[in-house]
């Protein structure tokens, strides 16, 4: 059975802490002799080079393939893409805009997926928080974890870490820019405690560790201006920080905006965690990709 990495919550809880125990001790070099394709729609500084040396840490060969060279549903079709390269890769990991292009990439393929990035979830960034915060702030499940900002793919995928941990996930969110009934009560089913506010100063009390992200995503310059002026008050500052629990930490999985969704202050304050988190991004991706390699 081939498995894939799609979305946090495809994983059972027992499966979650199976990745994040091979992320720390891996097994072996499970990609002796292989190859593992990255295509890349969009662009990452984090994500590439994460990938490829995570690839190669295990005994693998990246191959690095840039959107424009495949052309999903453009040039090929997602499926044919998808099933030649197979043939090449025992992996094959893709940065999309639309996540239906991993979930059709999944249903071909019979080498696993990984979902490096897409316009509904971002495992590999949620898998790296979770290890980042149990190293620096104890076991999640015993944690009150703040998002500030857009509810976007790295909200809903870090909430799905911190819920199937046990832990307490609470969110800030503009009108319009937040989670849903839906979607509260689809997290909350995950196991953890889920609560949200329009009001940032409430989603931040008593927070162990503060989370936010880019007000504006890759493919939403157009809505830069009006998204600038909705999350005004929404910046996580040295006010807002007093607010979380005593020494709380903060986490943002950049690129950052110093002024913005975060006050430079706070980035590079003592109780920033965002380099060692970025640093766990090649974490992650080496027990994702042992995680696959043993399941499939």
């Amino acid at each position: 059975m081939t498995r894939h990495l799609l979305d946090i919550c495809s994983l059972s809880v027992q499966e979650l802490h199976d990745i994040i125990s091979l992320s720390t001790s891996p097994n072996n070099k499970p990609l002796a002799g292989e190859g593992v394709a990255l295509i890349f729609e969009k662009p990452s500084n984090r994500t590439r080079h994460s990938m490829e040396m995570a690839v190669y840490q295990l005994g693998g060969h990246p191959v690095y393939t840039r959107g424009e060279e495949v052309g999903l549903d453009e040039r090929e079709s997602v499926e044919d893409v998808t099933r030649i390269m197979a043939g090449y890769h025992a992996v094959i990991a893709a940065r999309v805009f639309k996540h239906s292009f991993v979930e059709r990439m999944a249903a071909v393929s019979d080498v696993p997926i990984i979902n490096m990035l897409s316009d509904k979830s971002h495992p590999l960034q949620a898998l790296a928080d979770v290890i980042t915060m149990q190293e620096h702030c104890g076991p999640v499940r015993d944690l009150t974890v703040a998002y500030v900002g857009d509810y976007n793919n790295v909200a809903r995928s870090l909430g799905e870490a911190v819920c199937m941990m046990g832990g307490t996930y609470s969110l800030g969110c503009p009108s319009a820019y937040d989670a849903d009934e839906d979607e509260l009560e689809r997290l909350a089913a995950l196991g953890g405690v889920v609560r949200q506010s329009p009001d940032p100063k409430v989603a931040m009390a008593g927070a162990d560790v503060v989370h936010t992200d880019t007000w504006i995503s890759m493919g939403q310059e157009e809505e830069s201006a009006i998204r600038r002026k909705i999350f005004r008050g929404f910046c996580v500052d040295e006010a807002l920080m007093k607010l979380a629990a005593p020494n709380a930490k903060f986490m943002h999985c950049m690129p950052a905006h110093r002024g913005e969704e975060v006050s430079a202050e706070i980035f590079d304050g003592p109780n920033s965690l965002v380099i060692q988190q970025g640093h766990h991004r090649l974490t992650a991706a080496i027990g994702a990709l042992t995680w696959v390699m043993e399941k499939s």
